[in-house]
């Protein structure tokens, strides 16, 4: 494979959704209601295709428990795990950008979600 490894990793997870799913799971397995609450803006097609590329990325893992009704939890795998210090990175950008534009917006909530649940 002699592709550069940051082409890789865009192919891998790049798209508007990916990363909002990859921050969702952050802080903990989700069902998939909870995504499609969380996310706003997407649509249960467009999260069903997004989860089921991420998994067989590797990023995420889908648990189905065998009970009545169905329960089934997205999780991050230990290699999506390795996206929590790209997001933190993102985020931060992503606030100098704000910054520099003379924007005023909340961000507290993603900023938060991110801080509390960083790995030590």
């Amino acid at each position: 494979m002699n592709e550069c490894p940051i082409e890789i990793t865009l192919n891998i997870i790049s798209g508007k959704w990916k990363f909002l799913i990859i921050k969702e799971l952050i802080d903990g397995p989700k069902r998939f209601s909870q995504l499609n609450r969380s996310i706003k803006g997407i649509n249960q097609r467009m999260l069903t295709k997004q989860l089921r590329e991420l998994e067989r990325e590797g990023i995420i893992e889908r648990k189905v428990y065998p009970q009545i009704p169905p329960k089934v939890e997205y999780s991050l795998t230990d290699l999506g795990e390795k996206l929590h210090p790209v997001l933190l990175t993102l985020h931060q950008w992503g606030v100098e950008y704000i910054k520099s534009k003379g924007v005023d917006t909340s961000y507290k909530e993603c900023e938060t979600k991110l801080q509390f649940t960083q790995k030590v």
